[in-house]
């Protein structure tokens, strides 16, 4: 079940939206929508455009299914995520640290990291490109400007996540109104749309542009993304309040991601009836489907439409990517970063390759660069997927809302999509590379190979690892741990004990020693007592997540300790502890009281 603490998720505005609103059961789903809507621009970013575009103009309609497809397991994955995030309170990155080993978990962390300098390349270039497009500047000079959009989401954030949403819902109607406008001028054939719904695959080089498709459709950030950004709303953590959650973040995601499918949809479409039935089978690049924009759809606003929705999605994308930043790396590495040097790095990686492809390659190479990020991004999926399901599946963590035996399969074959299609086209490119020149031939085999067989190795490990051994539950380094699952057997000596616990690592021996002294025979209270500010001016008044949070926890061990046939109540405490644990203990009629080291050292012992 939920449980929240001091070092939540995003914890800047981590339970931030209240969602209690009076009125109509309307009012409340919109009270929980939003959170899609940002996961959904990075269905709809600069890389997007690239593989659509290349798809549309190299094959026309037949990779339409593809994206419907995509966007299909896009549904089911986010909503997996948003479970995640709305029933354990852990984003993703949190819940794979608990999972794993350190090792995999770095593992884990550095491919995440990988997929955001992905994401965020595809961010850089398309804002370039868009600045280039509508002011005429070279393309180097764009990838620099980009730097300076470091700080809106610093901006933006201060206003709440609410006015953060609202913006990235205005970027996203822009987007979708400036490819409406476009459709219209292109009169796109129905009838071959609808012929581009049935699965086809012409070629090995469409193939590889699917698999661009998947990864730039259903991005692996995101899963990190929607896992936390669900926590941003305020609801009770009763078993009903979690399954409404459950229910209207879902309703969310399918609007949102529907809204992406469009955009993602649109821009193939235009690319196939304006590109490919004008026999222009290569372009992918993006500058070059701008400049074809007006000639061929016979309107010089369209170029300019095209711009600005560019600009809109790299824009939109940029805020995302940099909360996906923060999340895995606290999640992973359990590490706090001021968001603006997160934010800098993040930017930083991802314009070193972009600067150094334009000096060397030329501005004609990005388009290659754009859909090679997003085949990188695709090829990171699967070290997302398969903890998620894992963990979505978990019945001792999920309780009754773990997912049912349909939805697990439906999700399974997804990753089996995903990995199949990734493994195919690293063995293609791996032959590929092997039927090069001589020169080559000992950096593929004595350095490519070895570590595509080790991140294979990984891959497996990290499907099977969960199925074959219990996971367990690591705390985080919080002021307040977690509950730990404990194994008491012991004799009565007192018969009315009192156990002060505080959800640190001396909890199960505190406990461990209580039951030494009084066996099955005694009552035991386990106590806790909450030192929030606002435990000490209101009292048992106050209902912050602190407090919530120890209640639960403290019913788990007394739940515990029952279950093993011992006589146990608890029971919270507010303010001073140096009053509180007295009054318990008079009030219980105690014979004995056992206190830990109570979390604290030294002075504040």
């Amino acid at each position: 079940m939920k449980t929240k603490d001091t070092r939540a998720s995003l914890a800047e505005v981590n339970a931030s939206v209240e969602t209690k609103v009076a009125g109509s059961k309307g009012k409340k789903m919109f009270a929980f929508f939003g959170p899609a809507y940002l996961v959904s621009v990075g269905y709809m970013d600069p890389g997007n455009w690239a593989t659509d575009l290349a798809g549309g103009s190299k094959f026309g309609y037949s990779l339409l299914w593809v994206l419907l497809m995509s966007n299909l397991i896009a549904l089911l994955l986010q909503s997996l995520s948003a479970r995640l995030g709305i029933v354990r309170g852990r984003d993703l990155a949190q819940a794979s640290r608990e999972l794993y080993n350190p090792f995999t978990n770095f593992f884990l962390y550095i491919l995440a990291e990988i997929a955001i300098a992905a994401c965020d390349l595809a961010e850089v270039l398309g804002m370039a490109i868009g600045l280039q497009l509508l002011f005429d500047i070279p393309l180097i000079y764009g990838v620099c400007i980009s730097v300076l959009d470091t700080f809106l989401l610093l901006f933006l954030i201060n206003f709440g996540m609410r006015k953060l949403e609202a913006f990235i819902i205005s970027l996203i109607a822009i987007i979708g109104g400036c490819f409406l406008v476009e459709l219209v001028l292109a009169k796109p054939d129905l009838g071959q749309i609808a012929k581009g719904f049935i699965p086809t695959m012409p070629n090995n080089e469409a193939l590889y542009i699917a698999i661009g498709i998947i990864g730039a459709t259903v991005m692996p950030h995101n899963l990190y993304l929607h896992s936390s950004l669900v926590q941003t709303r305020k609801f009770d953590l009763t078993p009903a309040s979690i399954r409404n959650a459950i229910k209207y973040n879902f309703f969310d995601s399918a609007i949102a991601l529907n809204l992406a499918l469009f955009v993602n949809g649109a821009i193939l479409i235009l690319a196939a009836s304006t590109f490919y039935n004008n026999g222009l089978f290569e372009v992918a690049e993006i500058q070059d489907a701008h400049q074809l924009l007006a000639p061929l759809l016979g309107a010089d606003y369209a170029p300019i439409l095209f711009a600005v929705a560019l600009i809109a999605a790299g824009q939109s994308s940029t805020i995302t990517g940099t909360l996906a930043g923060q999340i895995i790396m606290e999640g992973y590495l359990n590490l706090r970063l001021q968001p603006w040097i997160r934010r800098l790095l993040t930017r930083l990686i991802a314009i070193v390759p972009a600067l150094l492809t334009i000096i060397y390659f030329g501005e004609e190479a990005t388009g290659k660069l754009l859909i090679l990020s997003q085949v990188v991004l695709s090829m990171q999926l699967g070290f997302a997927v398969i903890p998620l399901i894992h963990l979505t599946s978990d019945p001792l963590k999920m309780k009754e809302f773990k997912i049912n035996k349909p939805i697990k399969i439906l999700a399974w074959i997804s990753a089996f999509i995903i990995v199949t299609l990734n493994v195919k086209l690293v063995i293609g490119q791996t032959e590929e590379w092997l039927a090069m020149s001589d020169s080559n031939q000992p950096v593929i085999k004595f350095l490519v190979i070895p570590l595509l067989l080790f991140i294979g190795v990984m891959l497996i490990y990290i499907m099977i690892k969960p199925l074959i051994v219990a996971s367990k539950e690591v705390a985080l380094k919080l002021p307040h741990g977690d509950y730990r699952a404990l194994s008491m057997h012991q004799i009565s000596t007192y018969k009315r004990i009192v156990i002060a616990v505080d959800f640190s690592d001396a909890d199960e021996k505190t406990i461990q020693h209580a039951i030494t002294q009084g066996g099955k025979l005694a009552n035991y209270l386990l106590i806790h007592t909450v030192e929030t500010a606002g435990a000490f001016l209101i009292g048992k008044e106050i209902k912050d997540f602190e407090t919530e949070r120890d209640k639960i926890n403290l019913d788990k061990y007394c739940r515990h300790l029952n279950e093993l046939k011992y006589k146990c109540e608890s029971v919270i405490g507010y303010g001073n502890p140096k009053k509180a644990i007295p009054e318990f203990v008079k009030a219980f009629d105690a014979d004995l009281l056992v206190m830990g080291s109570h979390g604290h050292s030294g002075i504040k012992d």
